[in-house]
Order: structure tokens, then sequence, then C-alpha cells
């Protein structure tokens, strides 16, 4: 039995707030620090561009939180500079983990939440990371399982890497 001290915790919730702290610890590493003119790489004819997928994680992000305030929304946004792209990407995400801390019902279940938008970010943040590789950008590999990742942790400040590789 908990105490009455105690908070109860909703272990759905805390596990989707790691997903996003995941996100932003994987985001921040593929995002930081991207070579010159890296969001206009194309690798192919109909390929997105970086910065094209980097609005489109913003959008994604947007629409969770819509989602989870009961909001079927969704907004697509023009592609902008680099800089203020990765600001929006952590901006969105601090604004959708501060949703989730909320005491108050979403929207929607944590399940779609995450099957939806998150699960679909965290595959945009795997292609980013394979264009940096590409256009000669590389980011280390990186034992992500050691890694220092914490519910509630979603800004641009990470904690630093435990085991990086080449």
């Amino acid at each position: 039995t908990q105490s009455r001290e105690e908070p109860i915790v909703d272990e759905k919730r805390e596990f989707l707030r790691h997903c996003l702290a995941t996100l932003a610890y994987r985001g921040g590493k593929a995002l930081r620090d991207a070579p010159e003119g890296f969001a206009e790489f194309q690798p192919g004819a109909t390929s997105r561009t970086p910065g094209q997928i980097l609005a489109h994680l913003g959008d994604l992000l947007e629409w969770a939180w819509y989602l989870s305030n009961n909001e079927k929304r969704w907004q697509t946004t023009e592609t902008t500079a680099w800089a203020p792209g990765v600001d929006r990407f952590f901006q969105t995400l601090n604004r959708l983990d501060q949703r989730l801390a909320a005491d108050e019902a979403l929207g929607c279940s944590e399940e779609r939440l995450f099957q939806g938008p998150i699960a679909d970010a965290l595959s945009h943040v795997g292609q980013i990371a394979m264009l940096r590789r590409m256009a000669g950008g590389p980011i280390r590999g990186e034992n992500y399982f050691l890694a220092k990742i914490e519910a509630g942790r979603t800004g641009s400040e990470q904690h630093a890497a435990v085991y990086e590789f080449d």
C-alpha cells in the first residue's frame, strides 16, 4: 500500500516520458554540430533534405501535443534554417514532456502517442544520423544502453556520452 506522502506514479506516462528523453538525447546527438550546408543535403532527387526532415520532426511533436489535448490537428511547417529548426525540436519536446508530467488526463492513450508521432520521430532522428554520415559529417556510434537518459531531461543540454566508438 502506498502512503499518503508518496506520489502516485503513472508507469505508462513515466515510460513515455523516458521515450521523450531518449528522443532528446539521440536527437541532440544527430542535430548538434551539423556540417555547414547539411540542411540542404539531398542524396537523391526525390529524397527529403535533413532540413525538411527536421521540420517534419517539429510537426510530429506538435501533433503529439495536440493529440494529448484531444485535438485532432496537423500543421505542416515549411523548412527553416537549421538552428531555428533544432530550437523548435527541443521546445516542442519540452512542451510535450511537461504535458505528460501534468496530472491531467490525456486526450488519447499513451500507446497511441508512442506508436504514432513518437515512434515516427525516433525513425526520423535515425534518418538524420544516417544522412550525416552520407554528407561527410558522421556522428560517433554509442552504446545507448549505458547512456544517462532520464525522464524530464528533454532539452538540448544532455549528459555526455558514457561509451562512444567509431
